[in-house]
């Protein structure tokens, strides 16, 4: 395991990333993948801890994903579902929390459909001043931390299998395509992409891509460890100029469930405007590749074939970079606490 010393208690937004710490978890990452193609795939780094899943919204992938990678670390697991649980009672969600605190619980990985609730159960278990880390698994259209760091990593182990880390997407050309409104994951791919000198080009409609979209960036604030970084974000309402010499494509699903209005005239047009076709991608460079957060919605965002083409599409990479990623997290939040 990389020697960098890590210093960070939560994850919960990577709008304070540093580089240092971008390359510690790709390269922790790197290293937990070795073990994951070993036939004993099961590591004694987080023996005698508790991981606690917490997700107070359906998924499947992330849990799934957060759930075999503490396994895989030897922590023992617990899983909260909302619909069999004590809130349906009254309880609340930080009494929730504190109850898994009682259980001994080291690491909690909060998913909510409401942006800012793993900020607030961080907030206090640091009040209570007990050594919990919280990991935000996703909240609401705030970030998804985990997600954008899978993705960094899948495009990074492809540029340099052997030795993954930030500055190999410097002056890249990555779009990305769909729902950004609505999108937790575009966020948080906007803080790590904007951060490695990439040129980051959003192409939506104007429904699901707002001009002040752009201040999401701009008017940072006093977090961004690097206030004079050069991000260079650029926003598009057509797909060609987005597409133009683009090196990689992140398309992105339509959050029908969190639309509240009709911002779409109909899924079989946006197919046809902003879907991503084996077409389309000749306005890229010849070694384009396509991801997808996922689930997908198949010839919505982005064309059956060209998803299962493995000459195009990384999107079954991301699911296995997801393991590795979310093991190397949990790693570093955990291992933190034998120097307590």
């Amino acid at each position: 395991m990389p020697s960098t010393t890590w210093n960070r208690h939560h994850v919960l937004s990577l709008a304070d990333f540093t580089t240092t710490e971008y390359d510690t978890v790709l390269q922790t990452a790197a290293s937990f993948q070795e073990v994951l193609s070993r036939r004993t795939k099961k590591v004694p780094s987080l023996q005698g801890q508790v991981v606690a899943n917490l997700f107070f919204e359906p998924s499947t992938r992330t849990r799934s994903s957060f759930e075999l990678a503490a396994k895989r670390l030897s922590a023992d697991t617990l899983n909260f579902t909302a619909a069999s649980s004590s809130m349906t009672k009254g309880e609340t969600i930080l009494d929730t929390a504190k109850t898994y605190l009682a259980m001994g619980t080291d690491i909690m990985v909060i998913r909510h459909r409401e942006a800012g609730v793993p900020n607030a159960i961080a907030q206090e278990m640091d009040r209570l001043g007990v050594r919990v880390s919280v990991l935000n698994a996703g909240d609401g259209q705030h970030e998804h931390p985990s997600q954008a760091l899978l993705d960094l990593f899948t495009i990074c182990k492809l540029m340099d299998c052997s030795h993954p880390r930030l500055e190999l997407l410097k002056n890249k050309k990555i779009a990305i395509v769909g729902d950004i409104l609505h999108s937790r994951v575009a966020r948080s791919n906007i803080w790590s992409l904007t951060a490695s000198g990439a040129q980051v080009h959003l192409a939506a409609p104007p429904t699901l891509l707002p001009q002040l979209f752009q201040d999401f960036v701009l008017e940072r604030g006093e977090t961004d460890p690097s206030p004079t970084l050069n991000r260079q974000l650029f926003l598009h309402w057509e797909l060609e100029p987005a597409l133009k010499d683009a090196d990689l494509v992140m398309t992105l699903r339509l959050q029908k469930e969190r639309m509240t209005d009709h911002l779409l005239p109909s899924l079989r047009e946006y197919h046809q405007t902003f879907g991503i076709t084996r077409k389309k991608l000749k306005l890229c460079q010849p070694h384009v590749k396509v991801l997808h957060p996922g689930p997908v919605n198949r010839g919505v965002e982005i064309s059956s074939d060209l998803m299962d083409d493995p000459e195009f599409s990384l999107i079954q990479s991301q699911v296995t970079s997801g393991i590795a990623i979310r093991m190397a997290l949990l790693y570093l939040l955990g291992s933190g606490k034998d120097s307590a």
